[in-house]
C-alpha cells in the first residue's frame, strides 16, 4: 500500500514499454524523413527526457531546440493564454520541424504554440508526444506521431512531475488521485527504487 493513497497508484508503462515505443518511433521518423534533417523541438522541462532517447534512435542528422512557456497568471491549461518564458535559439524558415511532447491533454497549449510556430514559416511542421490523453480533447489536433494514449488519470515519471519532483522515474505511474499525492508529495518515493513488487498494468 503506498501511504496516504490506498494503493491509488500503479506502473502504467514499463522502461520496456517506452523505450520499445521510442524505438519505433525513432525508426518511423527516420524512414519518414529520410534525406532530410529535421529539426526537433521540446517544451521545457517534461518534454526534455523523452527528447533525449527519441532524437538517439532517429538515423538522421537532426538539430534540436527547445522553448520553455507558462500560462498567464498561474492559469489552467485550458485558458491556453501563454506567455513564451524562452524562444527558440535557431530559425526554422524552411526547415522540417517536429514538436516533442511528453504528453498532450486538452491540446489547447499546443494548438497556441503550433500556430506561433507556423507563422515562422518551417516547409513542414508535426507533433510527436509519447502519450496522449486524448479524451480530454478540446480542439481538434493531428498528431503523426503517438506514443500511447492514456485514459483521463494523472501520471508522473519519464519527465512527467508532481510539483516538480518523480521526473526521473524511468517509467510512467498513474495516480488516481492526484490530490493526494499532493498532500503527502512522499507517497510515491518507494517507486526511486524500482518497481519491485508494486503492481504493473499491462497494456
Amino acid at each position: 500500500m503506498i501511504p496516504g493513497m490506498a494503493d491509488g497508484a500503479r506502473v502504467l508503462f514499463t522502461e520496456d514499454d517506452i523505450q520499445s515505443r521510442v524505438r519505433s518511433l525513432g525508426e518511423e521518423i527516420s524512414d519518414d524523413y529520410a534525406g532530410r534533417a529535421p529539426t526537433l523541438i521540446s517544451v521545457l522541462k517534461g518534454g526534455s527526457v523523452f527528447l533525449a532517447d527519441l532524437f538517439r534512435q532517429i538515423a538522421l542528422p537532426v538539430r534540436v531546440d527547445f522553448m520553455s512557456i507558462s500560462h498567464y497568471a498561474g492559469g489552467a491549461e485550458e485558458s491556453a493564454v501563454v506567455c513564451v518564458l524562452k524562444d527558440l535559439d535557431n530559425d526554422i524558415v524552411g526547415q522540417d520541424v517536429i514538436v516533442v511532447e511528453d504528453i498532450i491533454d486538452t491540446g489547447l497549449t499546443l494548438s497556441y504554440l503550433l500556430a506561433a510556430l507556423r507563422a515562422r514559416g518551417p516547409s513542414t511542421l508535426e507533433v510527436c508526444t509519447l502519450l496522449d490523453r486524448s479524451a480530454r480533447r478540446i480542439p481538434p489536433l493531428e498528431i503523426r506521431y503517438r506514443g500511447f494514449d492514456i485514459p483521463d488519470v494523472f501520471v508522473v515519471g519519464y519527465g512527467l512531475d508532481s510539483e516538480e519532483r518523480y521526473r526521473n522515474l524511468p517509467y510512467i505511474v498513474a495516480v488516481d488521485r492526484a490530490d493526494a499525492l499532493k498532500e503527502d508529495p512522499d507517497a510515491l518515493l518507494s517507486y526511486l527504487s524500482g518497481p519491485g513488487a508494486q503492481d504493473t498494468v499491462a497494456e
